[in-house]
C-alpha cells in the first residue's frame, strides 16, 4: 500500500460544515487506531514506519479539514454581519429619502 505524502493531502471543498465535522470525527478514529497499532508494533519493524507515515499524512489532512471548517464558520458569521449591515444601510437610506421628501 502506497502511503500518500503529507504534502500531497488536500481537503475537499464541496463538503458542508456538518460533513467536515463528520469527516474530522472519522479521521480522529483512524488516527487513534493507527497510533495504537504503532504502539503495539515492535520499534524496529518495518510496519511501524508505515504507521508513522500514515499518521503524519492523516494529521496533515486533519489540519486542512480544520482550516476549512474554521474558514466556513468565519464566512458564515461574517455573512450574517453583512446581511445586518446591508439592512441597516437600506434603512438609513430610506430614512434620508423620507427626510428629503418631507422637507
Amino acid at each position: 500500500m502506497d502511503i500518500p505524502s503529507p504534502d500531497h493531502q488536500r481537503a475537499p471543498r464541496h463538503l458542508t460544515a456538518a460533513q467536515v465535522r463528520e469527516a474530522l470525527t472519522e479521521l480522529d478514529a483512524k488516527l487513534d487506531t493507527l497510533r495504537r497499532r504503532a504502539h503495539a508494533t515492535a520499534a524496529d519493524s518495518a510496519p511501524i514506519h508505515t504507521y508513522h507515515e500514515h499518521v503524519a499524512s492523516l494529521e496533515r489532512k486533519r489540519e486542512l479539514l480544520t482550516a476549512l471548517l474554521t474558514r466556513a464558520d468565519t464566512e458564515k458569521s461574517g455573512e450574517g454581519d453583512s446581511v445586518w449591515a446591508d439592512l441597516k444601510s437600506g434603512i438609513d437610506t430610506l430614512r434620508q429619502d423620507l427626510k428629503r421628501l418631507l422637507d
